[in-house]
């Protein structure tokens, strides 16, 4: 077979090398799945063998806070692997973080700069996910733009 009966699923990836900005983006959804994870197993953890207040609801939450990082982990997989699928997933995981990085802040606790740090990396990542030279690395095209220049 050629290569133009069987085309790659991303020609972008073979223009080089990966752009920074791509890189980061990655770097602070992995983080951001990251930070999921361990908050997950920390309240799955303490849900089973601490005193919380009702034990089925810390369980719940950690098995959810488990669950909701693979999102933003699979968006980093494949903005690290550039393929174009996974900027909405990381664009959705720093959308989804800013009401809770808001209401983090509206807390008179410790609860405050973990607000900070939350919003802080859910603008930097949106900033960089919706960058040209991203965008162009991850083959996506703007509307009005064709995939064949020779139209």
């Amino acid at each position: 077979m050629s290569s133009e009966q069987n085309p790659s699923p991303n020609p972008a990836a073979a223009d080089g090398p990966r752009p920074r900005r791509l890189t980061l983006a990655a770097a602070l959804a992995a983080l951001e799945g990251a930070a999921l994870v361990i908050g997950g197993v920390w309240t799955f953890v303490l849900g089973l063998t601490g005193a919380p207040d009702d034990r089925q609801q810390a369980i719940t939450l950690g098995v959810t806070l488990i669950v909701l990082a693979l999102l933003p982990l699979l968006a980093a997989r494949g903005l690290l692997l550039r393929r174009s699928w996974s900027r909405g997933p990381a664009v959705i995981t720093q959308i989804m973080a800013l009401p809770v990085a808001y209401s983090l802040l509206q807390a008179d606790s410790v609860a405050i700069p973990a607000g900070i740090v939350l919003a802080v990396v859910a603008v930097a990542a949106l900033v960089l996910l919706i960058n040209a030279e991203t965008t162009r690395a991850l083959g996506i095209h703007t509307p009005g733009h064709t995939r064949d220049p020779r139209r």
